[in-house]
């Protein structure tokens, strides 16, 4: 069994009531900042350019393209997370916002699907759909989300418009979890190192089970990255009577990790214009029941993108299964075998 070696510590190992103390993961834009943004923006408009010609070279950002390279950084090799402030989204249109926020992520990383309809832009918004479908994904409702992981290396939000109450942002350290569970329960610990079957919810590649098999705690070359949706672990086994079924201590342990992430998460309540980027293989992230308005025009609405760094580290091969290729920069996303990738300005 490839477990780690013990407890990790380090930067990524953090709580959320140290961080709810802390304010240093919040990076406030400068006018100088807010001023490239606007010059980037109006260059791409000025130029005719696509969302799909968005890169660091044609979105050019002088002095913050430093400040978002040290982000990068944090995000990897640090705290794994960061929350950019201060832009005013209401000065913009959705296409704008958009863009700006294509130009910021697109120095972070590059862009992969999130699904199988090729969606490069995401849209996080209530559309009233039925989680029982066992195609919808809990992004589509207004329902709590578990702490879960995405399938890429880094998760960007972008707040558009904030809900009537509720829908926080919650995240805590994978790192921390497999640290306290090493310590509190070790045998359940070791379960967490064996491969779970996970429902892919429809969005199946070519010559794939409609599961993927990955244990949720992998250590690898030295780092512990960390996959996990324990929904979709629980409905792989709902839903496929052929799938292995998960022993007593594996039901124990990923009921204890869901107990432990909320009791080490920090809660961040977005504002309009707040820009989130997580690093998926060292951070879980949730996100709480929410009420929205009831006009249309003013109901939440967050802009997500998946992004793959090639400053990325190196994953395990049994990421394949989910990822795809597993080469840095260009991993990650969901390809199925219709998939056009393309970028969306309304929600579907």
């Amino acid at each position: 069994m490839n477990t780690s070696p013990g407890a990790i510590g380090g930067a990524a190992a953090w709580t959320g009531a140290d961080m709810a103390r802390r304010d240093d993961w919040i990076i406030q834009l400068s006018p100088t900042d807010l001023a490239e943004l606007d010059a980037a923006l109006h260059a791409h408009q000025a130029a005719g350019r696509a969302m799909a010609d968005i890169t660091p070279a044609t979105f050019q950002l002088p002095s913050l393209a430093p400040k978002l390279a040290s982000v990068l950084r944090d995000l990897l090799h640090g705290r794994g997370f960061a929350l950019l402030r201060g832009l005013d989204v209401s000065r913009y249109t959705t296409e704008q916002a958009a863009t700006i926020y294509l130009g910021v992520g697109a120095h972070l990383g590059g862009f992969r699907s999130q699904n199988a309809k090729g969606h490069l832009l995401g849209h996080v918004r209530d559309l009233g759909l039925d989680i029982r479908n066992p195609k919808v994904r809990y992004y589509q409702t207004n329902r709590e989300l578990e702490f879960h992981t995405d399938s890429c290396d880094i998760v960007g939000l972008i707040c558009l418009k904030t809900a009537k109450s509720g829908g926080g942002s919650r995240i805590t350290s994978s790192v921390t979890l497999h640290d306290v569970m090493h310590a509190r329960a070790p045998a359940l610990w070791r379960a967490l190192f064996n491969p779970m079957p996970t429902d892919r919810r429809g969005e199946i590649p070519p010559g794939m089970l409609p599961w993927f098999e990955i244990p949720i705690f992998n250590w690898f070359e030295g780092a512990l990255s960390t996959i996990y949706s324990g929904q979709y672990i629980r409905s792989a086994q709902e839903n496929f009577p052929e799938a292995r079924r998960l022993t007593p201590d594996e039901t124990a342990a990923i009921d204890m990790l869901d107990a432990l992430a909320e009791e080490f998460a920090l809660t961040m309540e977005f504002r309009p214009g707040d820009m989130q980027f997580i690093h998926n293989h060292q951070i879980l992230h949730s996100r709480a029941d929410f009420e929205d308005f009831p006009e249309i025009e003013r109901r939440r609405h967050l802009l997500r993108l998946w992004l793959a760094p090639r400053e990325a580290r190196a994953l395990p091969p049994v990421y394949a299964q989910r990822y795809g290729d597993i080469t840095p920069g260009n991993r990650g996303g969901i390809v199925v075998r219709d998939t056009v990738l393309h970028f969306s300005l309304e929600p579907a």
